[in-house]
């Protein structure tokens, strides 16, 4: 079992609690594990994955597991059931949770079933019980019957207080933590070599996305997610691989591996199909690699990461200004949101267990918090990170350029920041498609660090990986 040494968790937990007090909170902090999802019927499951919250307090990723600390004394337990002759005949001999808890280093155990009791008396002692916010059905269903919570009532019941202090602790990385992004970045750069030298015309995207994917595995390896792999590169979450690669066209390729327990990397890289960067492509591409280089310089603590998005949006503009897309004062495009003509996303995000770290914890609290607010503006408002860089944080710097007609022709009826816009360029280039630039940022506390091997990312470099 893969995980860190058992104080690392106690020392983690011990923060927590000492957080909370702090913030004046009393009681119990319950952090229940998953458990197994059915894909079709109770016994034949999805690929099991942790809650990364109680993998960071825990490091355990077995199912059905629930932690429960006491504020007030520090007391860890951790609830579970040992398997009885019915499970073992199928699963073999498994640790029991004692075995268990003594790797994360808590020292007391407890049934489900006493789980269930522990909280019963605790609530009817008047004791507050803090929980995270739910994001899993089979989460939610279970909080519901261990605290007498209507679902609808969860949400607002989720602790403020162990929200914050969880965040918190989440997100300055430790030395060992990014040790495991970057392992997770040896696996990853295979993934994408391997994937821009099988980018040849004739081959189907889904043949390349398996070939990833298996070479994950053979690494006993995951995905930290589905992979992105796409001609359409403009669709920016586009999870259809059944094009068959003419030649010519750009791929977007967006792919991460984890780490042996469970931390992420996100990488992506565009790839000509064929193996060269022609005309506008070629253009773009550099336009898109400048700009990913002035925000990963721009990366440094105590600089508000929308000023690194903001930077990247102005680059392009000037570039995209050059080529004869865009016109007027690149700041004052920005500003007005006429940049997301073409770059409708945000330039990048927290990772770590998550590769949208800690994204089912809030992302305004994650990636904003005191002092600043979303903008309402489309494009401005799909940027998850914003606040001030912190040593210790891990993000990602991903500009990019997309292409997209239905935008290009809704926003031409519409006369949006026609004073910004060329709309002709955008409608002759309607098949472009799009580019990403995509890599891994240590924030320390001198400047930055870009995290793992390199990955083939100029021109000339990409050009040649494909061709090996």
């Amino acid at each position: 079992m893969s995980m860190f040494p058992a104080a690392t968790y106690a020392t983690r937990r011990d923060a927590l609690l000492d957080r909370l007090r702090g913030a004046g909170a009393r009681g119990l902090v319950l952090l229940p594990g998953h458990v197994d999802s059915p894909m079709n019927y109770r016994d034949n499951a999805y690929d099991f994955r942790q809650d990364s919250s109680f993998l960071y307090f825990c490091g355990l990723q077995q199912p059905e597991l629930a932690l429960l600390l006491d504020i007030d004394d520090g007391q860890a337990t951790l609830f579970g059931d040992d398997i009885g002759i019915d499970h073992l005949v199928w699963t073999g001999p498994l640790p029991s949770v004692a075995e268990r808890a003594a790797l994360a280093g808590v020292p007391a155990t407890g049934t489900r079933a006493r789980l269930g009791e522990t909280l019963a008396n605790a609530r009817a002692r008047g004791r507050a019980v803090h929980f995270l916010p739910p994001y899993r059905g089979e989460t939610r269903l279970a909080l519901s019957a261990w605290l007498g919570l209507a679902d609808a009532q969860l949400d607002a019941a989720a602790s403020r207080p162990l929200t914050l202090a969880a965040i918190a602790l989440r997100s300055v990385k430790s030395t060992a933590e990014v040790a495991e992004i970057e392992n997770a970045l040896h696996v990853t750069r295979d993934l994408h070599h391997l994937a821009m030298r099988l980018a040849r015309p004739g081959v189907v995207e889904q043949q390349i996305v398996g070939a990833m994917e298996g070479l994950a595995l053979q690494h006993g390896r995951r995905l930290a997610y589905p992979s992105i792999f796409t001609s359409r590169g403009e669709i920016l979450h586009n999870h259809d691989h059944s094009v068959t690669l003419k030649g010519g066209e750009l791929i977007v390729n967006d792919t991460g591996a984890n780490s042996p327990i469970g931390y992420a990397s996100d990488i992506t890289r565009t790839i000509p199909a064929g193996g060269r960067f022609a005309g506008l492509q070629a253009e773009l591409y550099d336009l898109v690699l400048d700009a990913q280089a002035k925000a990963i310089a721009a990366v440094a603590p105590g600089v508000p990461y929308r000023d690194v998005h903001e930077l990247a949006c102005r680059t392009m503009v000037e570039g995209m200004k050059a080529l004869g897309f865009m016109r007027g004062d690149p700041a004052e495009a920005v500003q007005a949101g006429a940049h997301a003509i073409f770059f409708q996303c945000g330039t990048g995000h927290m990772m770590g267990l998550d590769v949208h770290d800690m994204e089912g914890l809030g992302e305004n609290d994650v990636g904003y918090g005191e002092g600043f607010a979303r903008s309402p503006l489309f494009g401005h408002k799909s940027l998850r990170l914003a606040r001030p860089l912190q040593p210790g944080f891990v993000v990602t710097v991903e500009p990019g350029v997309y292409i997209n007609r239905w935008l290009t022709e809704r926003w031409k009826a519409e006369d949006r920041h026609a004073g910004f816009i060329d709309y002709a360029m955008f409608e002759k280039h309607a098949d472009f498609g799009g580019i990403r630039i995509e890599d891994d940022i240590l924030v320390t506390p001198e400047g930055r660090r870009e995290l793992g091997p390199p990955i083939a990312r100029s021109r000339s470099d990409v050009e040649a990986a494909c061709a090996a």
